[in-house]
């Protein structure tokens, strides 16, 4: 097949029996296999596979690597494939939305990577958090998307109906091209879960890639399913993961500046969850800063392997000033304010 529309799965079996029949349905009759990575799931997923799925093809993965790892082990065993499509087990389709997008990267050999509008599913006439229109960052590595600024999200009513470069396509459904993929080694495994899909597009940016949101395409996705917003493990990996994905690629005129001032600015969301008593979200924080620092010799090693691959490190979809001083202050929060 061309195209490989991978399913990673940890314990979703209700997720698999609510939406991958729609994922089949509006792929079966392009060149897409359907394929399901399994974690190693403790529940039904792959007894309900076997009896109302037979036909799509499952790799067991002999333990739950994860978001990251999961992917890169799961991948591997895919060898000839042009493009893969990372879907999330919480997505539905009511269209062909892969159709489109392989079209746009065929006709584009520059563009590696593609998303879809991502919308949501419990409130369909709005984007969804995790992906929107697009996805940019601010300077400070902060994300955000057209559609999504923080926690504001806007409904769709054609604002972003054009084809454009972004920053970062959502783990939630992308396309990337395979050589690409293998030539970055994949996903960066020690992110386990969080911003790894943001951090490979970096890398695929610097490279000098493009990262294209394509607009005909449309999925909807439920959100949450793995941790929901807030929940202080996805805190720690959200605020470890994006201090890695600074260090790795950012230029390195800009390497201290921007760490030191990102330390400061997560410095100080600790002490408002402080002050807010809530000690959980402060102490992610906290735990997410000593992780980062004892990471630090690692991510040394692989920024010098990955500055030698570098072509391009001022990408114009990295907004320049704070996103968080422009939403909370200055009180834009859609993004064609920007």
């Amino acid at each position: 097949m061309k195209t490989s529309l991978v399913i990673l799965n940890y314990n979703g079996e209700k997720m698999l029996a609510e939406y991958l029949p729609s994922v089949i349905k509006f792929t079966e009759n392009s060149d897409t296999e359907v394929i399901v990575a399994d974690n190693n799931s403790t529940d039904g997923s792959l007894k309900l596979l076997q009896e109302k799925f037979p036909s799509t093809r499952v790799i067991k993965l002999d333990r739950n690597y994860g978001f990251a790892l999961g992917y890169n082990k799961a991948l591997t065993e895919i060898p000839f494939s042009k493009y893969y499509v990372l879907c999330n087990s919480d997505i539905l389709l009511k269209s062909d939305a892969v159709g489109p997008i392989i079209k746009l990267m065929d006709e584009n050999s520059e563009i590696a990577a593609c998303c879809p509008k991502i919308k949501s599913l419990r409130n369909p006439d709005e984007f969804e958090y995790a992906g929107a229109a697009g996805g940019y960052i601010d300077k400070f590595g902060y994300p955000f998307c057209k559609g999504r600024i923080l926690d504001n999200i806007e409904k769709d009513f054609g604002q972003y109906n054009n084809n454009a470069e972004v920053f970062w396509a959502s783990g939630a459904f992308m396309v990337v091209r395979k050589d690409i993929f293998e030539k970055l080694g994949g996903f960066d495994e020690n992110f386990f879960a969080h911003m790894e899909e943001i951090d490979l597009c970096w890398r695929i940016k610097n490279l000098g890639y493009k990262i294209m949101y394509c607009a005909n395409a449309e999925v909807f996705h439920l959100g949450g399913g793995t941790l929901e917003n807030g929940n202080p493990r996805k805190m720690f990996l959200n605020y470890r993961n994006s201090l890695k994905m600074l260090y790795k690629n950012l230029e390195k005129k800009k390497l201290l500046p921007i760490i030191f001032s990102r330390l400061v600015l997560d410095g100080f969301s600790a002490m408002v969850y402080l002050f807010k008593l809530n000690f959980k979200y402060f102490a992610a924080v906290l735990k997410a800063h000593f992780a980062f620092y004892a990471s630090i010799k690692t991510l040394k090693k692989q920024r010098k392997i990955l500055e030698g691959k570098v072509q391009k490190h001022n990408h114009k979809e990295i907004f320049s000033g704070s996103i968080i001083f422009e939403c909370l202050i200055k009180k834009h929060t859609k993004f064609f304010n920007f």
